[in-house]
């Protein structure tokens, strides 16, 4: 009898238990895993921090979206924020992502990049439209993994190749200009390593930098004066301000190099250009194999974009007398 009361007593203390439990799983949880999709799927919630709207930064973003929703479907939401090119709303965006307990974070360009990195050593954070994350994360003895929560993908463009686009089509030019934005570090680098390149070329290099956008206009103007053609490296500052410099470069008929193809329609006449979408939807792969898959984001090496392909710009090559050769493709206008 006192046998058939226990069971009877351990009964009910399980059930009440297992009610106790369910109550729990509906309501006891306010993270981002207590939403489900589909039969018993997880709702992954992913954080993007977008430096500043413009044709690049805006196609990366979009490939990485599509690649994620292609995987996942409705199982996963996007918490899309705009910096409007302010390092310090980077930040506040990032905090953000950190208060509402995301799952994952995408930082597009350099400053939501390091914004995160600050945020967060917990939650993934996966870069995209990043030239070198050694620089921008300052991380000595690089070794392709960064060995914390961040890793991504980086807009770097083979900068030797880029010189040799450069001597490809002005080869009787003597000084280059280089226009950049010293406030970014990823520009900053490409200018060492551009200007190393386009010296072993046999060029005179002259460095342009601007602070912010207020100066762009008088840097450019400056610079026109004193060179021969201009390069400018994947800068998001410059690409922000590309009628700026169309507006100073074209007039004084100084051709500019662009290190990416958003700054080249912008204001260029030719570039060595990757996919930003392509670059996107790639690090949107590595997303899903960091939710789905329980991928160690510590051990993921930085990826390049597979392609990179010669562009310009049809009509101002004309206007500027610029004769392209065989092998380049012609930027949509």
């Amino acid at each position: 009898m006192k046998k058939k009361v226990f069971a009877l007593m351990m009964a009910v203390v399980l059930t009440a238990g297992m009610l106790g439990a369910c109550g729990n799983s509906s309501t006891g949880n306010t993270g981002s895993t207590d939403n489900a999709a589909g039969a018993g799927g997880k709702t992954y919630k992913v954080g993007i921090c977008q430096l500043v709207q413009h044709e690049a930064l805006d196609a990366a973003t979009d490939g990485f979206k599509t690649a994620l929703t292609e995987k996942l479907g409705d199982q996963v939401v996007f918490d899309e924020q705009n910096a409007s090119g302010d390092s310090a709303t980077c930040a506040t965006i990032a905090n953000q992502f950190v208060s509402s307990n995301v799952d994952l974070i995408l930082a597009n360009a350099t400053a939501p990049l390091q914004a995160s990195a600050a945020a967060t050593n917990q939650i993934p954070i996966l870069g995209t439209s990043v030239t070198d994350y050694a620089t921008a994360l300052q991380i000595e003895n690089w070794t392709g993994t960064t060995g914390a929560n961040i890793s991504g993908t980086s807009d770097l463009a083979p900068l030797e190749e880029q010189a040799q686009l450069l001597k490809e089509l002005f080869p009787d030019a003597k000084t280059v200009g280089m226009i950049y934005c010293s406030a970014e570090a990823n520009s900053v680098y490409q200018i060492q390593v551009m200007e190393e390149a386009l010296k072993n070329l046999g060029y005179t290099c002259q460095e342009y930098a601007f602070a912010d956008s207020n100066d762009i206009a008088s840097v450019c103007t400056n610079a026109v004066a004193n060179v021969d053609v201009i390069y400018i490296p994947t800068d998001n500052a410059a690409a922000a301000a590309t009628e700026v410099i169309n507006n100073i470069c074209e007039p004084a008929k100084i051709p500019v190099v662009a290190g990416e193809e958003g700054i080249c329609a912008g204001c260029g006449v030719a570039t060595l250009s990757i996919s930003y979408y392509d670059l996107g939807y790639q690090t949107g792969l590595m997303a899903y194999d960091v939710l789905a898959n329980g991928a160690d984001v510590s051990t993921m090496k930085i990826q390049y974009a597979p392609n990179v392909t010669k562009k310009y710009v049809a009509s101002r090559c004309e206007a500027l007398n610029i004769q392209i050769p065989e092998g380049y493709v012609a930027i949509a206008e």
